[in-house]
């Protein structure tokens, strides 16, 4: 694919827009399952998408093969979703308080997201910084090699590296004290209830 794909790149380049449909097909559902790790919400997913691969194909003109596309595109969807919970979170700001979610009531995308991302792991991943959750995105769920997520992140492979595996000890620790947490609880509700 490789060397079709270079050929379609030049193609679209070149001005020959209807080339760049190979490379939505291409890459439209990893992007949509990294965006989906990232921020935690299938329609905001679906919207990044679509955002990331029209401000991809505008900017195709800027990509160079010094790096893979991959590593490139992958790049652009990072920025793109960083800028949107940047943007979520100072809107929470302005809204805190002000509306409150009905919590008894889940929509069927709420429910499939629930059966996809396990409690544990929904409730680590959100506590983690954005560059820690995207590196594990990117390794664990992207299956990128550390090469790549290094052009991707712009820093060197070793730094990758090392922050992965501090990263993957924060997370476990995270998720063992969680389910230390709801076994407590557990109990002590079993506790609370039996006669």
């Amino acid at each position: 694919m490789s060397q079709e794909l270079d050929s379609v790149i030049r193609q679209v380049q070149e001005g020959h827009t209807q080339a760049y449909a190979f490379i939505v097909r291409n890459f439209q559902n990893q992007i949509f399952a990294y965006c989906w790790r990232l921020l935690g919400n299938r329609q905001e997913a679906e919207d990044a998408v679509q955002d990331i691969l029209v401000k991809a194909f505008e900017n195709i003109h800027m990509y160079k093969p010094k790096v893979s596309f991959s590593s490139w595109l992958y790049k652009v969807a990072y920025h793109h979703c960083l800028n949107l919970i940047r943007r979520k979170k100072l809107q929470q700001r302005f809204t805190f308080g002000l509306l409150q979610k009905d919590l008894t009531s889940r929509s069927a995308a709420q429910e499939v997201e629930s059966q996809l991302f396990s409690e544990p792991l929904s409730k680590a991943l959100a506590k983690l910084t954005l560059e820690e959750r995207n590196l594990l995105v990117l390794r664990i769920f992207q299956e990128k090699p550390f090469a790549e997520i290094a052009e991707i992140l712009d820093k060197k492979e070793e730094n990758v590296k090392k922050k992965f595996a501090r990263t993957k000890l924060k997370l476990k620790g995270m998720m063992i004290a969680w389910e230390e947490e709801n076994q407590c609880v557990s109990y002590k509700h079993l506790m609370k209830t039996k006669v």
